[in-house]
């Protein structure tokens, strides 16, 4: 049985690494899930595992690579409930597909693919701030610890690259 003091440092642990890494894991789960509510879900499923074992006494040496290990393995467990559904079956149900919902979404995903890839065509002090922001999805916070600067510094070059990325997209 685990004493007070225990119970109390061991939350502090998990509060710590929930706030330091929750965020990367809803980014990492969503990116292979492409579910927003799954993919929340199996992070919080990975803080509810992780305390378990913390309860039972469990060590963890590093805990970002604890914390992506058990997500990654409800990732697979989430794979292999999906069932595929035949086309048949499916109409059979009363789902109807709809070509625009398709064809948007591809559209959006390759205009977002492009607009990645513009930004390495945008001047260098632009480029990695918003490498930071869009390809790594960090916040302003975050940013600015990386880069030393100012909060207000990084949101003016991330506008001002938003504005020269608008152009670019708009000219290609």
């Amino acid at each position: 049985m685990m004493t007070p003091k225990q119970k109390t440092e061991r939350e502090e642990v998990l509060n710590v690494a929930h706030h330091d890494y929750e965020r990367g894991l809803t980014v990492r789960a969503n990116f292979k899930l492409n579910n927003r509510e799954t993919s929340t879900d199996l992070v919080q499923d990975t803080f509810v595992k992780t305390w378990k074992y913390l309860v039972k006494g469990g060590k963890i040496d590093v805990m970002k690579a604890f914390l992506y290990h058990i997500l990654n393995n409800l990732i697979v467990d989430e794979y292999r409930k999906r069932k595929t559904m035949s086309l048949d079956g499916l109409l059979e149900k009363g789902y109807e597909p709809h070509a625009d919902d398709a064809s948007e979404s591809l559209f959006n995903f390759l205009d977002r693919r492009r607009a990645i890839l513009l930004i390495e065509s945008l001047p260098e002090k632009y480029k990695k701030v918003m490498r930071l922001r869009f390809k790594q999805v960090l916040s302003l916070k975050e940013i600015s610890l990386i880069t030393g600067q100012t909060k207000n510094t990084i949101a003016v070059q991330l506008h001002r690259g938003l504005e020269k990325l608008k152009e670019l997209y708009n000219h290609v």
